[in-house]
């Protein structure tokens, strides 16, 4: 695959390898919508696959290793910052195993002194007055004490301190998190931009400043887009996520009607990653994030472009989880407009068997490292930056193709 350029901007070409930046102009696919109306054709994670190419390597020899602020990760995988995904516990063991957990500072976790209870009734209360419930549960103020002790926790346990805030908490919350001793920061939002107009008299937050005052690395997201991940990156990002709304449990694309199939998004956005690239000589992560089920659908965000993947429904089926079984949005408890649901994932093994292995499921939720290391020897990739080179082709058979008998007997990839 190449950047070619594009009025400024870089747009990938599918089939060629990632060897130059190419001068010549590419013109995307427009159609039309309406007399006056023309619209882009987005694609995402179910209607692209990945071409092997003319050599294999051993997948014990590729090299799955990523970088965000300084802090190198065997498994290019984020926990996402879910109350049913991550607890403290959970990121001391993520971090053991060679990934990354991210604690939500506006979770029970930082608004209870004990969350277990709470947890309990969340799992237990049926699917009419969970909304209420969880509006109940969350109307609980966050508590800075609290805030500051779980980063205490996770490092005091030899883990990597990674926490998240909205815009607005991340304001209230910058110094407590940074005096803490946290190791990153995630700046989280369904929509996040450098350019925010808010009410008159209220302070918002300045990504900028943030990024270059807090002294914790900042990673910021969501957003979908080359203009706005470029510029992100521009105000100092660590790491910029991609994704609106592709989640297991958000609602949010049909509550709000927004947002860009995964497959697309994170080819921009990988784009903007290369032009920042060459006018600063700095790489910025780009952290798929949503919509990512299977060690298929990670390897074909890394093939996309992505650093890395965020991922919650897949973390929230280890034991070890804190859901007990079941997984929800951060945005679920909006006490005005709630955009995310309470699914059930049930618990299919240690979350050593889902990161490492050996698997003991055929549909490719377990050993995701093992997905990984073994898709890229099958395309030829030692590392994710060649990963991230290798030809996609616009398949949207890819899952269903010869798959009747599994379909209807509902086996392996007809689950």
């Amino acid at each position: 695959m190449r950047f070619a350029a594009l009025e400024g901007r870089w747009t990938r070409r599918v089939g060629r390898p990632l060897d130059s930046l190419s001068p010549n102009p590419v013109v995307p696919l427009t159609l039309s919508l309406g007399r006056f109306r023309t619209v882009r054709r987005a694609y995402g994670i179910d209607e692209i696959a990945l071409v092997p190419g003319g050599r294999t390597v051993d997948p014990e020899v590729t090299d799955s290793r990523w970088t965000l602020a300084g802090i190198e990760r065997e498994i290019p995988i984020i926990a996402s910052a879910m109350d049913g995904v991550v607890d403290v516990g959970m990121a001391v063991e993520l971090s053991r195993l060679g990934a990354l957990g991210v604690l939500n500072l506006e979770g029970v976790q930082c608004r209870y002194e004990d969350p277990d209870p709470v947890l309990d009734r969340i799992a237990a209360v049926g699917k009419d007055g969970f909304v209420t419930l969880m509006q109940e549960l969350y109307s609980q103020p966050v508590q800075e004490a609290l805030v500051r002790r779980r980063i205490a926790e996770i490092r005091e346990r030899g883990g990597i301190a990674a926490v998240s805030a909205t815009p607005a908490a991340a304001l209230r919350l910058g110094t407590a998190v940074a005096e803490a001793g946290a190791d990153l920061l995630f700046v989280q939002a369904t929509v996040v931009s450098t350019e925010h107009v808010g009410p008159v008299g209220r302070e918002t937050l300045n990504l900028e400043a943030l990024c270059r005052d807090l002294g914790v690395p900042v990673v910021i997201g969501n957003c979908v887009t080359y203009e706005v991940a470029l510029q992100l990156m521009r105000a100092g990002a660590a790491g910029v996520m991609v994704g609106i709304g592709p989640g297991a449990a958000c609602t949010s694309r049909g509550v709000l009607g927004i947002g860009i199939p995964q497959a697309t998004a994170v080819a921009d956005c990988a784009a903007a990653r290369e032009h920042h690239l060459q006018e600063s000589g700095r790489a910025v992560p780009v952290i798929a994030d949503g919509g990512i089920v299977t060690g298929g659908d990670i390897c074909k965000c890394l093939a996309c472009g992505a650093d890395a993947v965020m991922i919650g429904s897949p973390i929230a089926r280890a034991a070890e989880a804190p859901g007990r079984g079941f997984h929800w949005g951060m945005a679920t408890p909006s006490p005005v407009l709630p955009r995310g649901t309470r699914i059930q994932v049930g618990t299919t093994g240690s979350l050593e068997k889902i990161l490492r292995g050996p698997a003991s499921l055929d549909d490719g939720t377990q050993n995701l490292l093992g997905c990984i290391r073994t898709s890229m020897g099958t395309l030829g990739a030692r590392t994710l930056r060649e990963m991230q080179q290798v030809e996609v082709v616009v398949a949207p058979s890819l899952l269903t193709e010869g798959k009747v008998y599994q379909k209807a007997q509902q086996l392996g990839m007809g689950k």
